[in-house]
């Protein structure tokens, strides 16, 4: 159960702080406003508290495996949102870093 909400909340990470990152892209980059580069900063703010919930308490160990997610979620995020469609090559590093996490993360702990 313990590697199920470890994996739920490095979603829930990466939807917060991608999308928040994103919406502050929108707000200043694309002109929507500061509205939506507000909510960003909100989102933004989130991400950073969902951090703190994972199982392990090592910061160096969750953030590193982290990056991970990021990375994968990302070019998720750019495929699903904004029609960027990715390389053999962009899926074949976000797969490394996905395998990464769960060495980093998930791995045997001595």
């Amino acid at each position: 159960m313990t590697v199920a909400r470890s994996a739920l909340l490095f979603v829930l990470a990466a939807i917060l702080e991608i999308g928040g990152a994103w919406l502050v892209w929108q707000g200043v980059r694309e002109h929507r406003g500061w509205a939506w580069a507000g909510a960003g900063i909100v989102a933004l703010g989130a991400y950073g508290f969902v951090a703190t919930l994972q199982p392990d308490s090592h910061f160096g160990r969750v953030l590193a495996a982290y990056g991970g997610v990021f990375v994968a979620g990302s070019l998720i995020w750019g495929a699903v949102v904004d029609g960027f469609r990715p390389t053999r090559y962009d899926l074949l590093g976000a797969l490394i870093c996905l395998v990464g996490v769960g060495v980093i993360m998930y791995g045997p702990k001595h």
